[in-house]
């Protein structure tokens, strides 16, 4: 092996700076310069985004404390009308009970009243009836006729005891 060769080491060495150091001098002038500016640019960057989303997570909690305040607000505002509506339709229906338990009762007692009547009169169409027939009966049983108010009076006194 030729590089092995301690006859050509100088030329070797020699060789290697030539190489080396321009290279380590481009190196450390020109490249390591642009490499730690395009870091630095890059993590200033890094720590701006940061930034920036740390302020946009501390507005967005805050837009959300908004919103959940907001919702409760409303969520609260609609049991109260709830509560109200409630309220209204059953004082509504009450008073729409109490305004049929009215009607119903003045029907009711109109009804009673109308019955009452028409009970009289068929009492006193009963009793008329129950006259003519004590009259017919009378004559056919015993053979004797008797008076219409004696009649009239018999009856009234039986149907008295019957009520």
């Amino acid at each position: 092996m030729p590089q092995l060769d301690p006859s050509v080491f100088p030329t070797q060495l020699f060789w290697l700076v030539m190489t080396f150091v321009p290279l380590y001098l481009i190196l450390w002038r020109v490249v390591l310069p642009r490499m730690s500016g395009m870091l630095e640019a890059r993590q200033h960057k890094i720590d701006n985004d940061l930034t920036r989303a740390a302020a946009l997570r501390d507005e967005a909690e805050a837009v959300l404390a908004e919103c959940e305040k907001t919702m409760a607000d409303a969520q609260a505002e609609a049991h109260a009308m709830l509560r109200q509506v409630e309220e209204e339709t059953a004082a509504k229906t009450e008073a729409e009970v109490g305004r049929g338990n009215e009607r119903l009762a003045t029907e009711t007692s109109d009804s009673e009243s109308a019955i009452c009547k028409a009970k009289e009169e068929a009492y006193e169409n009963l009793k008329s009836v129950v006259s003519e027939l004590a009259l017919t009966a009378t004559e056919k049983v015993v053979g004797a006729k008797l008076g219409e108010d004696q009649a009239d009076k018999a009856v009234a006194e039986a149907m008295k005891e019957q009520r």
